[in-house]
């Protein structure tokens, strides 16, 4: 196994272009590398990854199958200082082009907001967790039905 280098940035705020740029040039070893060897990653469906070498490996499968020809764009990052060496991160993305799967042959656009935790280091901050959540308009929460399958419903629409 290949160790991947950590890549400092400058201030807190820079982690999601950092993360987005490399997610658009399909380098999973630049994304991995944003984050801390012992740092956790948290996916849109709750999949936990546990160090760098896990995040690298995700996202190198996702961006070779799932997300090969997609775009990820910021919208929005508001960051909030818990100390000088911490930090909390959020970024509203926007990702298109998805990967085609099932019968869906043009996956649609989809919203989502990361939370990451940053750390000062003597380089520089690094990223030590994320999670990922998708936005579904209009929802409030998931439901899941006799079958096991999970849905995002409305309770107000009842």
């Amino acid at each position: 196994m290949t160790s991947i280098p950590p890549i400092y940035f400058r201030e807190p705020a820079a982690l999601p272009e950092h993360f987005a740029q490399a997610w658009n040039e399909r380098k999973a070893e630049a994304i991995a590398g944003l984050f801390s060897e012992d740092a956790e990653f948290i996916n849109v469906v709750g999949l936990w990854w546990h160090d760098r070498q896990a995040i690298f490996k995700a996202h190198d499968y996702g961006l070779k199958h799932i997300f090969d020809h997609s775009h990820l764009e910021i919208r929005q990052t508001k960051v909030r200082e818990l100390s000088e060496d911490f930090a909390i991160v959020y970024s509203r993305m926007r990702l298109s082009g998805q990967t085609a799967h099932g019968m869906v042959d043009q996956p649609g656009v989809r919203f989502n907001i990361f939370s990451f935790v940053v750390q000062r280091r003597e380089a520089g901050w690094i990223c030590i967790s994320a999670h990922n959540t998708d936005q579904i308009p209009g929802k409030e929460t998931n439901v899941v039905g006799p079958s096991g399958d999970i849905e995002a419903v409305d309770y107000r629409d009842q």
